[in-house]
Parts: C-alpha cells; structure tokens; sequence
C-alpha cells in the first residue's frame, strides 16, 4: 500500500502542477479579455477530482482491497499513457489549456498535436485514468463511481467548452 500511496499522491502533485499552470494562463487569458464559462460546475469538478483521489487511498484500506498484479499493472500502465496524452494536450494548446473554460475572442481553434485527433483529447486522458487510478489497488467502487460521476459532469463541460469555442473562437 505504500507505494501505492505514493503513486496516488505523485498525482496529487501533478494536480497541483496543472493549476499553477492553468491560473497561469488564466491571467494570460484575461488580459487579452478572456471570457469565462461554466463557472458553476467548476466547484463540483475539484470535489469530485478531489474524491477521486481520497477514495483511492480510502477504499483500499478500510474495504482490504488487495493489488492484483493482472489489473495493477495494466492500470499502471494505463495511467502512464494518461499522463503523457494529459501533458500532450497541455504543451499543445499553451497559453490555451486551462482547467477551466476561459476562450480569447478570435483566437483560433488549436488542430494540432492531439487535436489533429479528436476535439477533447484532455477528456479521453481523464476518464482512463479515473478508471484506471483505483483499479491499480483494486478500488472498483471508487473507479465505478467516478467514471459514473464524471461522465455527467463532461457532458455538461463539453456542451460548456463547444458552446463557448463556437461563440468565441476561430476555427482552425
């Protein structure tokens, strides 16, 4: 559980790393008279992030879920993946990425790196590795209600991101 403990928290600090670099952008998108949507299911997005997170460390321990090698490694793995489409996504859009929805009026839609791909990649990232994350102590509760929660809350921030893109933005 140790090194588990350590992985969820090495997150955490990944985390902490995407808001100094999300409020950093936030200033930067303000100044050029950014607007902001959705700030209403912001909140519910750090609660639920932030669950995510303690039931990781919580259901292992008070449930005695075991780490089973056939799904931890793999979950590992998984999240590795995520982590490295997350920072793609970050590097790609850059002065643009932010954890929440500002839009620069004019800018222009980014159709580079994974965004050649698809619209949301950052979301493809989030929800593997909110599966992934608890599955690797075998946390299925956890991961089950996450991947439940969340998929409510991105059909609200991706109706967020689209209308807000569609108002504001250029297409690339």
């Amino acid at each position: 559980m140790t090194w588990y403990t350590l992985l969820v928290l090495a997150v955490a600090v990944e985390r902490l790393a995407e808001l100094v670099v999300a409020r950093r952008n936030a200033v930067r998108a303000r100044a050029r008279d950014g607007v902001e949507h959705g700030r209403g299911h912001y909140p519910v997005m750090v609660v639920l992030h932030t669950g995510l997170l303690a039931g990781c460390l919580l259901e292992p321990l008070l449930a005695d879920r075991p780490f089973l090698p056939a799904l931890g490694w793999p979950a590992l793995a998984l999240i590795l993946l995520a982590q490295a489409l997350r920072w793609w996504c970050i590097t790609t859009l850059g002065p643009y990425w932010n954890t929440r929805v500002i839009v620069v009026p004019g800018a222009r839609l980014v159709g580079a790196g994974p965004y050649r791909f698809l619209r949301h990649p950052n979301y493809v990232a989030v929800v593997v590795e909110g599966a992934a994350l608890p599955l690797v102590h075998s946390a299925w509760i956890t991961a089950t209600v996450f991947t439940l929660a969340d998929a409510v809350l991105l059909t609200v921030r991706i109706r967020c991101e689209n209308a807000a893109l569609t108002t504001h933005a250029v297409p690339a």
